[in-house]
Formats: C-alpha cells, structure tokens, sequence
C-alpha cells in the first residue's frame, strides 16, 4: 500500500514522507534533525528505511536538517545541480555522505523518483513526483509563481498531489510584509496563491486526482480555514462533490499523526 505523511508544511518548515512497503522517501528537510525524528516516531516511520532525502531547493524551510539528519543517517541526498551546489556554498552537506544530482528521474530500491523544474527565486528548484511498487503516485508541487505546464502534466497523472497555496493575495497586499517581499512572492518566481491554486484544483480532478492536500501555507498572510474554503468554493463551482470525486484538506503545519493510504 501507498503511503503519505506530512511531516511539516509550512513558512516555517517543509517535509513530506512518501513510501509502501516499509521503504520511503523524504522530500525535503526543512526542520531540525531531532524534529523530524519525533515527526517520524510519532507516525510510526523509521528513519533507517528512508531510501533518500529529496531537496526542491536551498531555502532554509526546505533544508534545515539536512546536514545532521543525513549524516546521522547516511542518507544518500538528491537535488540539482544548482541547488546542490547552493547547498554546499551555504555549508548545508557533509563530505561524510553522498549527494547526487537527478537529472529526470532515478529509481530507488521499488520506487521511481521524478525530477520537475520550477520557476522559483533560488539557484535551481525543482518537484518530485514518487511512483510507489504498487504503480500509484503521488507529487508535491510547492514553492512555484506560476503552475508551468509541465507540472500541471505531471500531477495530473497523480492518485494524490501536495499543491502550494501559499498566501491569500489581499491579507499579504494589506499585511506587515514590506514591499520588495510582497512583489517577489506574487512574482512569476515567488509561491501560488490561495486563488491560483484553486483554478487548477477542477483540472486535476477531472484527470484522475482524488487526494488533494493544500501545502506550504504562509503563517502571516494566509490561515487553513481560507485556503481550504478558497479551493473548496472552485470544485463545487465546477461541479464536483466533496467525497465523492477528491478528498481535500490542508497540510498541517506540524504532524497530526494522520497518514493517507492512496
């Protein structure tokens, strides 16, 4: 059987957990090494069967325990060439394990990891989409200004999907954020807002997604009831019925022990 977890997912942190069989992968590392080791306990998971740690890129909410938990661990670590570069310069690998660059997809032990490009203000971020031994996949699609249609694509092959809805554009336009920031977030290269999100969400259910998870939300210009209204307001427009064609539900920011099987 299939397995996600949400380990983090948020501003202040990202770590997902995909996997089937008792082997799995991590896509991203952005809180501590002891936090994402009691995320892990706390869902049943054992770190000695993670396969691979996944980087999108170097931001800090991506890769904060990357150092100490892969070379506690001896994970091997997979990124671009870009952000692994990134991470090197800002000291975030160790000599002592092994990083390797994913060009377009890698296979690990009964899983297939896919590399996709996005357009992101870092060195070279990128998404992975994971195919699990039982054929089912799953995609987290975050930290993008626009939806490219590759990615759109890609996750419309997906039993389940991560998609960002980062922000809400009104409480960031009127929030405490100073200007610069609030252009490079709604920039082409910044993160997908609560309403960009949203008109992809019909497209997807009509493809064949039925497990659909809002991720990466702000702290500051966003909260869980918004977003999930946002999306949830756009399938019913379109025609769709809650538990009948998708699931929806917003990330949460820290582990609530809750796994779906998909």
């Amino acid at each position: 059987m299939a397995k996600f977890v949400t380990l983090f997912s948020s501003s202040a942190g990202n770590c997902y957990y995909i996997g089937s069989s008792g082997r799995g992968v991590l896509i991203d590392a952005g809180r501590s090494c002891k936090q994402i080791e009691a995320a892990m306990l706390s869902n049943e998971l054992d770190m000695r069967r993670v396969q691979g740690i996944f980087i999108t890129h170097e931001h800090s909410d991506h890769c904060q325990g990357l150092r100490v938990l892969a070379s506690r661990y001896g994970i091997n670590v997979y990124s671009s060439e870009g952000t692994l570069k990134a991470l090197e310069e800002s000291d975030r690998l160790d000599s002592r394990f092994s990083a390797d660059v994913i060009e377009s997809k890698i296979s690990l032990g009964d899983m297939l990891i896919e590399r996709f490009d996005t357009p992101h203000d870092s060195a070279e971020s990128c998404t992975y989409r994971v195919t699990t031994a039982d054929g089912k996949k799953a995609m987290v699609a975050t930290d993008m200004g626009v939806m490219l249609p590759s990615i759109r694509n890609a996750i419309s092959e997906c039993s389940l999907a991560v998609v960002e809805s980062n922000h809400d554009v009104n409480m960031l336009m009127t929030g405490p954020y100073p200007y610069p920031l609030k252009r490079r977030i709604l920039s082409d290269r910044g993160h997908l807002s609560n309403a960009a999100c949203a008109e992809e969400l019909p497209h997807f259910v009509n493809s064949g997604v039925r497990h659909l998870i809002l991720g990466h939300l702000s702290g500051e210009n966003n909260t869980p009831d918004v977003a999930y209204v946002t999306s949830l307001c756009a399938l019913k427009e379109a025609g769709m019925t809650l538990g009948e064609d998708f699931t929806l539900e917003v990330a949460p920011r820290e582990t609530n022990g809750k796994k779906i099987i998909f």
